[in-house]
């Protein structure tokens, strides 16, 4: 499956053999983000919705699916504008959706029971119990988590019937996707809603213990490689993946058609039983279309050292070279790739100067030796590379420097026949069946390999040969003459009677008409129910109780360290969370909060592997509430109703649709995710109830959360837990970015880490409007605070809801507790949010 983001990457998608491509679609205005477009997540590029039932004509006639990325969460101001969005695109003939809101899953296949759903990879969906769970939503395909390896989505293949997609090529996201909120937390930006920032390929500085660690080259420590997947295509097949995808509609024509091509005949090798073919040449041209460094990273198995290389994090192409010197009109390169006039070429300073500055490069213009321009190249020499004037400074290039083509002219030459093609150059197969019996009218039947046929009989009976009988090297040979048509022959058979004999230009003429048929029954979108919904759903929905809304406020509290517990006990909150790093400690802090008689809860890890589900039985033996952060632990959990459940942000419930689906599956409260402003919280309690709804008044937002391991990486030589010493449980580290903000990172049990939001982000402006709505059930989150800082943070809180402080004073105190200020993050309400569409009424 084949990204495309326009008319151009469409084109060399099909014609470079894609089975299916991806795109979105775009509807005008009206999202409540002001971003326009569709609720998918690449709003700069897609198909205008008017245009949307010829494009899927045209595919369709070449056996080409097309996906459309329905992706983002979805406010409850846009269910009705999502609404008539899912109607336009079921009744436009899309193959179908994929969706990362669960509510908005469910409700797809309330419009239209025929139209496909498939859960995007910002379900996060890691294990079997993930597929299962966004199966109860509706999806009959997952597209799972780029962080697992060939062992785990084997073992997920073994455990559920679901259909399984996994990116094989393109960028990676640091932060494992539907889990990333620094869009969110540093620009008001969010990545669940299509506009991420990418704050992972900016320059950070490590702080370990509170000291500065020198990085080397390696200042960009969260912008990772790109995936490259082509060796292991035959271990996917084997697996039974069901589709392969290529991340990438921001990119060309040109990167389009290679990867397609490339991946194209590895699949075709893989089925076929054939050993992968593809050459060094290939491989470079995959590179130079686009590349971060490529490489199979966690689909090979976990190496931290290799992910995040860290020098730069841009397309660098294939390196040429290194710099072994300047003279007066250019740059002295040793060659390790042979260039020629008209490349782009940059050279990688890496930060022996500030890393944001530009870089030196441009289009070469020749190469000399001995004062003599020559054309001969060879690799392991050096040469003197000139530009156009003024295009490199030689004072800001230094010896050591590597040499990058980034940009190669012959490539698009290379690639024009899918980029620039008229006729179809990737056919696809369809089988004929000719029927041929003297004295009755023959007949011919095209069957496409979707089960599609078209027969077309002749008029005029059969007439008997008076010298060369028809037969089937005949019928092959002017039945295969299907140029230009996008198909050619696959099998032919025949049902042949007596000698007859037809003239080529009747057979022709049975040829051409039986693909024009075949071609419109291609054509024609599939016939489907599709209706609204919507409105029944929420008719549906319980009305909430007005009588919940009264009641005391109640303190939680969620702690990381034995410190902060026990500075947390002695406040003696509504009740006390444990988010350890190990395991270890749980059980007696368990018994030491259920001691101080305060009722306890554990929170689960974000993510759950194969590998890790026997810690569901973990978490059930310390006999405590369970703070459930992950869809497959939540299906995992579903039916004991013995255990006190409360869903995290991390479920992403951005609507009721969402929010009460989740509630019905046991969870006796739920936070809201991190992409709902204030408003839009006090709004989700009166749809929902405020009294299943647990707010975050005080934390720090989880702005990256990786399987890539910082403490590994840049803390040891190891490539994993198994080797890596564990510098998690000994030093603390933070990132600090180019604002001066140092951001706390922690690991978890599975050694994943989050980067926190070095600010506290503080609800204070917003409590007295959640208290209004009837919000009584308060969270404050530490992360690196001292015991003093938790012990601060809870009594302000205290103080506020007793009403002995207003919300002034609450955030005037927050502010000098914490150590780097606070932020209303998140939660800050746009001027203009009163003027979007009105809220859906709930209940019958």
């Amino acid at each position: 499956m084949s990204p495309v983001g326009g008319d151009a990457q469409l084109r060399a998608a099909v014609e470079a053999g894609a089975d299916a491509v991806f795109f979105g679609v775009n509807f005008g205005s009206g999202r409540a983000d002001g971003a326009g477009a569709g609720f998918h997540a690449r709003a700069k590029v897609g198909f205008d919705a008017d245009a949307l039932p010829e494009i899927m004509r045209g595919l369709h006639v070449r056996g080409v699916q097309a996906f459309v990325t329905f992706n983002v969460l979805v406010f409850d101001r846009e269910l009705r504008q999502a609404e008539r969005q899912i109607i336009t695109l079921a009744e436009a003939g899309v193959d179908a959706l994929i969706v990362q809101d669960h509510g908005v899953a469910r409700l797809i296949r309330d419009i239209c029971p025929d139209l496909p759903v498939h859960g995007s990879t910002q379900m996060s969906v890691t294990s079997a119990e993930g597929a299962e769970h966004a199966r109860r939503f509706g999806a009959s395909r997952v597209v799972l988590g780029r962080e697992l390896s060939l062992r785990d989505i084997g073992r997920i293949a073994e455990q559920t019937d679901m259909e399984l997609e996994t990116f094989v090529h393109g960028a990676l996201c640091v932060s494992y996707s539907g889990q990333c909120f620094s869009s969110e937390a540093w620009g008001g930006r969010s990545a669940n809603r299509g506009q991420c920032a990418q704050a992972c390929r900016l320059p950070y500085d490590l702080y370990v213990d509170g000291a500065r660690r020198d990085l080397g080259d390696a200042r960009y420590l969260l912008s990772p490689g790109d995936l490259y997947a082509l060796h292991q295509v035959p271990d996917l097949v084997r697996i039974g993946v069901n589709c392969l995808k290529i991340e990438g509609r921001y990119k060309d024509a040109e990167f389009v058609a290679l990867t397609t091509a490339a991946y194209r005949r590895a699949v075709d090798e893989a089925w076929a039983g054939l050993p992968l073919s593809v050459t060094p040449q290939e491989e470079r041209d995959l590179e130079q279309a686009y590349s971060r460094g490529l490489g199979p990273h966690f689909m090979a198995g976990t190496n931290h050292q290799t992910v995040v290389r860290g020098r730069a994090p841009r397309h660098r192409g294939v390196r040429v070279g290194t710099v072994t010197g300047t003279t007066e009109r250019g740059v002295l390169v040793e060659l390790s790739e042979s260039v020629k006039s008209g490349d782009g070429l940059v050279f990688d300073p890496a930060n022996w100067r500030a890393p944001e500055g530009r870089e030196e490069g441009g289009f070469l213009y020749g190469l000399w030796q001995s004062g003599v321009q020559t054309e001969d190249v060879r690799a392991g020499r050096t040469y003197e590379l000139r530009f156009g004037r003024g295009a490199v400074d030689p004072a800001r290039v230094r010896p050591g420097d590597p040499v990058w083509r980034t940009h190669d002219p012959h490539l698009a030459a290379r690639v024009k026949p899918l980029t620039e093609a008229g006729d179809p150059v990737y056919t696809r197969p369809v089988h004929a069946h000719f029927t041929g019996h003297v004295g009755t009218p023959p007949a011919l039947t095209l069957t496409d390999d979707h089960g599609r046929s078209a027969t077309v009989t002749l008029p005029e009976p059969l007439s008997a040969a008076r010298n060369r009988a028809l037969d089937d090297s005949t019928l092959r040979e002017q039945l295969g003459k299907l140029g230009g048509t996008g198909y050619h022959l696959g099998t032919l058979t025949s049902d042949l009677s007596g000698a007859g004999f037809l003239p080529v230009s009747a057979l022709n003429a049975l040829r051409r008409d039986a693909v024009a048929l075949l071609t419109e029954a291609r054509r024609h979108a599939p016939e489907r129910t599709v209706a609204p919904h919507l409105a029944a759903t929420l008719a549906a929905l319980p009305v909430p109780d007005a009588a919940q809304v009264a009641g005391t406020a109640r303190l939680h509290v969620l702690v990381r360290t034995p410190e902060q517990l026990d500075a947390a006990l002695e406040a003696r909150p509504d009740s006390v969370t444990l988010d350890y790093l190990e395991l270890y400690g749980l059980k007696p802090s368990v018994e030491r909060v259920k001691a101080a008689g305060i009722p306890v809860r554990v929170a689960s890890p974000r993510i759950l592997k194969p590998t890790e589900q026997n810690l569901q039985k973990f978490l059930l033996s310390l006999d405590a509430g369970l703070l459930v952060r992950s869809g497959g632990l939540l299906e995992g959990l579903h039916g004991h109703g013995a255990v006190d459940l409360t869903g995290d942000f991390s479920l992403n419930a951005a609507n009721v649709l969402t929010a009460r689906a989740l509630l019905d599956l046991g969870l006796s409260r739920l936070t809201p995710t991190h992409d709902l402003n204030a408003a839009q919280i006090a709004e989700l309690a009166g749809l929902v109830g405020p009294e299943r709804l647990e707010v975050i008044a005080y934390g720090h937002l989880p702005v990256f959360h990786t399987e890539h391991c910082v403490f590994c990486r840049f803390l040891s030589s190891g490539t994993d837990y198994t080797n890596c010493g564990h510098p998690c449980e000994s030093h603390r580290v933070a990132l600090r970015d180019e604002r001066g903000v140092q951001h706390p990172v922690m690991a978890d049990v599975g050694c994943r880490n989050t980067v926190f939001e070095g600010r506290a982000q503080v609800a204070a402006p917003h409590l007295d409007g959640w208290l209004a709505a009837g919000l009584r059930d308060y969270r404050v989150e530490f992360v690196h605070e001292t015991p003093e800082q938790v012990t601060g943070v809870i009594a302000a809180h205290r103080a506020f809801l007793a009403g002995h402080l207003g919300a002034a004073g609450l955030a005037a105190r927050l502010d000098a507790v914490a150590a780097q200020g606070t932020t209303e993050g998140s939660l800050y309400v746009p001027a203009d949010f009163g003027a979007l569409e009105a809220l859906p009424l709930i209940g019958g």
